[in-house]
């Protein structure tokens, strides 16, 4: 069915608006967006709704949320899941969830994310509930419910960005000369420490670093190939780029050393086997316990970003896991470019700096 009508501008609401029929429905469509692109986009809207291949458009949006999250629990982990299931429970459903898909606007998404800015939730929180609704309206279109595509949500000027707490030059000395923690009230070797300075040197996530094992090691190279994410599950890692290789520093292939002396015979797993919660329970008490801040251990690697900011950006997010993914056969090639040798150099340079006469 066609449409012979166009939308107008409503000055009052200050919105595009256009009725249609079909089959004895009524139905008005809108769009808060200024100019021809507004009514374009509601011209559009009332297109797919007298397109027969939109259907069901009458379903509430938590029936489709509640859909939403059960595709992710076949299709994604835990930790995926669980955050998307939370946005939803905590600021989707709340807002929206009674209401039909089809009477839901760009404006209705923009006043959920509103709402968290209101309440004082930091930048990344808000991009990623953003993320959230921009994918579940993509899934909704997938499902033929909805046509609606919200591109333009906005993050309003002023949320705030979360400071990140990383250790300092006089604090890294300390990390790496005090090997000492308190466990049940008394002072005892932290069977972590090493954990915690390889991080720092690396700039791994704590659960690549909590996922790797011996055999990653070949010679004086890394290769990342999982991480043990929050819930203990085993993952490929944060994106497409997570699988990756890098050369070891000199200080990095020390502390390796002396963890295969400690516990090389224990297992397949360079660290004792921890999940990121205890990790991160650890690291707090060995920071109490040596007067150092408190951080958590995605810190230690914005402390190894901010201490070798110096070097040029595109070989650190190499190193990082930011870059465009490995083949296959440069992850396991025992050969190297001169690029990955060049980016060992400077980081070590960077770190036998601060720690003045290395490890």
């Amino acid at each position: 069915m066609k449409r012979t009508n166009t939308a107008v501008w409503m000055e009052k609401q200050k919105r595009w608006q256009i009725k249609v029929q079909k089959d004895g429905e009524r139905r008005t469509f809108y769009s808060f967006k200024p100019g021809r692109t507004g009514q374009r986009e509601a011209n559009a809207k009332a297109d797919a709704w007298l397109d027969d291949n939109v259907q069901n458009t009458t379903q509430r949006v938590k029936y489709l949320y509640d859909q939403y999250i059960e595709e992710k629990k076949q299709t994604t982990s835990k930790s995926n899941w669980y955050k998307l299931e939370g946005y939803g429970k905590n600021w989707i459903i709340p807002a929206i969830g009674h209401r039909k898909i089809s009477t839901i606007t760009d404006n209705d998404y923009q006043k959920i994310i509103n709402k968290m800015f209101a309440e004082g939730k930091s930048k990344k929180t808000i991009l990623c509930l953003r993320s959230t609704i921009t994918e579940f309206a993509k899934f909704c279109r997938r499902l033929r419910v909805s046509t609606l595509n919200p591109e333009f949500l906005t993050i309003p000027n002023g949320a705030p960005s979360k400071e990140k707490t990383i250790l300092q030059k006089n604090d890294l000395k300390v990390l790496f000369t005090s090997d000492k923690t308190i466990y049940h009230g008394k002072e005892i070797v932290d069977p972590l420490v090493n954990a915690y300075r390889f991080q720092v040197l690396t700039g791994l996530r704590p659960g690549e670093l909590l996922g790797l094992k011996w055999e990653d090691i070949w010679e004086d190279t890394v290769h990342i190939r999982r991480a043990i994410n929050f819930y203990g599950e085993e993952t490929k890692g944060k994106n497409k780029n997570a699988i990756r290789s890098f050369i070891l520093i000199a200080p990095a292939k020390k502390i390796l050393q002396d963890q295969w002396v400690k516990t090389g015979s224990e297992g397949d797993m360079i660290f004792p086997r921890t999940r990121e919660q205890q990790y991160r329970k650890r690291l707090l008490t060995y920071c109490q316990h040596n007067g150092l801040p408190e951080i958590s251990p995605y810190m230690l690697r914005h402390t190894f970003v901010s201490a070798v900011k110096q070097i040029p950006e595109g070989m650190i997010k190499s190193l990082v896991g930011h870059s465009e993914d490995m083949d296959t056969l440069g992850i396991y090639s025992h050969e190297l470019s001169d690029d990955a040798l060049k980016v060992a150099n400077e980081v070590e340079k960077v770190f036998n700096q601060i720690l003045e006469s290395g490890l």
